[in-house]
């Protein structure tokens, strides 16, 4: 305390000539510093908010953007679901058609072999029969020979070709 008594420069001391240089000082820092500095600061700061922005603006497009393809997507999985059911059925549709030719093909393939079979049949019979008949005329011949020559009578001969033709004919 003592100090401050004495007129000495102590720290609660005011000297007027100090503080109107720091104030003169302080007005001239400001009306610098609101000349060169601030618009510096402030563009720096408003080219900041703008970038920010830019960034909120871009960041909420990707994330539309990033939307739109997952519906997009969605759709192109949903239209290739659907497609490979289509062709899933289509494919059963074609195995039916084909299983179906086969069967078809199968039947008229059997119906020609009995029908085949069937003339082969007729044919094995008709050529039995002509051996037959063969083998019967044959015998008749044989048996006309045997009888001509055992009896030559005339009337028993063609009472006897006669009959033996007329049972030829029915068979």
């Amino acid at each position: 305390m003592m100090l401050l008594l004495a007129g000495g420069g102590g720290i609660l001391s005011f000297n007027g000539g100090f503080a109107i240089w720091v104030l003169i000082s302080m007005i001239i820092f400001l009306w610098i510093m609101g000349k060169y500095a601030v618009p510096l600061i402030m563009d720096a700061l408003q080219e900041r908010e703008e970038r920010i922005k830019d960034s909120l603006e871009s960041a909420e497009k990707a994330l539309n953007r990033a939307e739109q393809i997952s519906k997009d997507n969605e759709k192109a999985l949903r239209e290739a679901e659907k497609k490979a059911q289509e062709i899933r059925k289509e494919a059963i549709q074609e195995a039916e058609m084909l299983r179906a030719e086969r069967i078809e093909k199968s039947k008229k393939e059997a119906e020609e072999m009995i029908a085949q079979a069937k003339k082969t049949i007729e044919q094995e019979k008709e050529r039995a029969l002509m051996e037959l008949r063969d083998e019967v005329v044959h015998l008749a011949v044989q048996s006309a020979s045997k009888i001509i020559d055992a009896e030559l009578d005339e009337k028993k001969n063609s009472k006897l070709v006669e009959s033996f033709i007329k049972d030829i004919s029915k068979n």
